[in-house]
């Protein structure tokens, strides 16, 4: 039975390419890039050499590319950077008596890397509106600015959802935002190598990348800084990436995430065509197979191409999770797991979808070597448990 892996917004397989890359950086030079010998020297070669090549491939100037440890790094050092520095700002030019912590916008589907960090900043005594979508999942600009507030410093949006794969407005609510002289912040990591970026020409003030979602290596990120924009850095130490990052980097992966970038986007066109067979043959599969018995989650356009959110109405999403992965085919449901147990996906509850849709909601991702027969085969795959599930009541 051959194994298929549709779980690529979890995470991808490493491009052969990228595997080379990055054993060419370990074997050519060990230096610390902030030594001054000749080791170090080409150590701090490649990591220019790569933010060079990522800043092109993204429409940015190289100072604006500061390297992580991933999406939630990025997420985090955007988020509190930003809240800190307003909080710093204020507390120059205000009084005790009148002086208040800075207030966030984010919404209700982001990543947990966002609201997490965005629940802290509410222990600490700041603000935040937390915007909900529409049933499509898509955060209106119109939901965002009735949420300005006076001491808004930040909106934090993501540009594609990683459960039900919605675009997200980002145009319009960074035009929004810097309209109220408000930073703009998104979590681009599921669109990076999905939609043309073009960051220069963004109104956005940060942006957050992962080398892992596009066929690169696990533990290395990007946070995108537009020039001039004012943040607080949180790890503290050595003057890598410029004073913004402290700590040794991590020399092969960004040589990895520079050449997966290179890749994503060279290749975005042809992966695009491939992505839209694949995404079409399984849904277009599974409406023959259960007709009114499916039911898509997320926007029917605007959504990102690898992504594929639905609820098959007969089978609670545990069952299916565990029959398909005793089939070989691996998915998840975009959910968290808890103690060995589902939780329903807040991205799906933000949605107000019904208890029946949440509690049999499957997300289908694809990516580097899936094909058109194989959505087929899922599709007969999911038959076969669909009857079994069928016949037992």
């Amino acid at each position: 039975m051959e194994h298929i892996y549709m779980d690529h917004a979890a995470t991808t397989p490493m491009r052969q390419e990228v595997v080379e890359a990055m054993m060419c950086a370990m074997n050519k030079s060990y230096g610390n890039p902030s030594s001054i010998h000749a080791y170090g020297r080409e150590a701090k070669r490649m990591i220019q050499d790569a933010r060079d090549q990522i800043a092109l491939m993204l429409g940015a100037s190289p100072h604006e590319i500061i390297f992580t440890s991933g999406g939630s790094e990025s997420d985090n050092t955007a988020i509190f950077g930003a809240a800190w520095s307003a909080w710093l700002r204020a507390r120059e030019h205000q009084s005790g008596a009148e002086r208040s912590k800075p207030h966030v916008i984010t919404s209700t589907i982001e990543h947990h890397a966002v609201l997490h960090a965005c629940e802290h900043l509410e222990k600490l005594g700041f603000e935040v509106t937390y915007v909900a979508p529409d049933a499509c999942g898509v955060v209106r600009p119109d939901a965002v600015k009735a949420a300005i507030q006076p001491n808004t410093c930040l909106i934090s949006l993501m540009m594609g959802n990683n459960e039900v794969g919605s675009l997200q407005p980002i145009q319009e609510i960074g035009e929004l935002a810097h309209a109220h002289d408000i930073l703009m912040h998104t979590d681009a990591v599921q669109a990076l190598g999905m939609i043309e970026l073009s960051l220069n020409k963004l109104p956005v003030d940060f942006a957050s990348f992962s080398a892992h979602k596009i066929n690169g290596p696990k533990g290395v990120g990007i946070l995108y800084v537009k020039q001039g924009v004012a943040y607080e850095s949180f790890i503290h130490g050595g003057n890598q990436e410029r004073k913004h990052r402290a700590g040794t980097e991590n020399v092969s992966g960004i040589v990895g995430m520079a050449a997966a970038v290179k890749l994503a986007e060279e290749e975005r066109s042809d992966k695009l065509v491939q992505l839209a067979e694949v995404r079409d043959a399984l849904w277009t599969g599974l409406q023959e197979l259960l007709q009114d018995r499916v039911v898509l989650n997320g926007h029917p356009t605007a959504r990102l191409p690898h992504i594929l959110n639905v609820s098959i109405l007969d089978v609670p999403t545990e069952n299916m999770l565990m029959n398909l992965d005793m089939m070989g085919v691996m998915v998840s449901s975009g959910s968290a797991c808890t103690s060995g147990s589902l939780e329903v996906s807040h991205v799906l509850q933000a949605m107000e979808l019904s208890d029946e849709r949440l509690r049999s909601a499957i997300r289908f991702s694809f990516g580097l070597g899936n094909t058109k027969e194989q959505a087929q085969e899922v599709v007969k795959r999911i038959a076969t448990i669909v009857t079994r599930v069928r016949n037992r009541h």
